[in-house]
């Protein structure tokens, strides 16, 4: 499966820790995340990421497109809920394409937690008939 992972300033040591404690599930995937959160997953972590612009600059809506030609199957985006982000246009955007094409989006360590169980459980597996 192809899973997104973003985070905002504020978010990236929670998605950090969250990554290195599902680092065995992760690896067993293909990862892609926007640019810093990328290069901390590899760095820090030791995961495998294609790395994607920065959300400002575009990472955002690189994801989206592959949401839109069906080459994402995760979305894990751990949002700042509490700090007014300059591009909020785009993450909306990104939001809105998880909706319309069905890919199951995660947007905090709760839901992101029961996603990657899925995950491991084969309940997302419906997403590689789509191919």
């Amino acid at each position: 499966m192809n899973i997104a992972l973003i985070a905002h300033d504020k978010k990236k040591d929670d998605l950090v820790q969250f990554a290195t404690a599902y680092k065995q599930i992760f690896s067993q995937h293909s990862l892609f995340a926007t640019g810093t959160t990328g290069k901390r997953l590899q760095e820090e972590v030791g995961l495998t990421v294609h790395r994607f612009q920065s959300g400002p600059f575009g990472g955002d809506q690189e994801i989206g497109a592959y949401i839109a030609n069906n080459k994402m199957d995760v979305v894990i985006f751990f949002r700042d809920p509490l700090t007014a982000q300059p591009h909020e246009p785009d993450v909306t955007a990104l939001i809105r394409l998880c909706d319309v094409y069905a890919v199951p989006l995660a947007t905090n360590m709760g839901t992101a937690e029961a996603l990657i169980r899925g995950l491991q459980r084969g309940d997302i597996d419906w997403r590689s008939l789509q191919e």
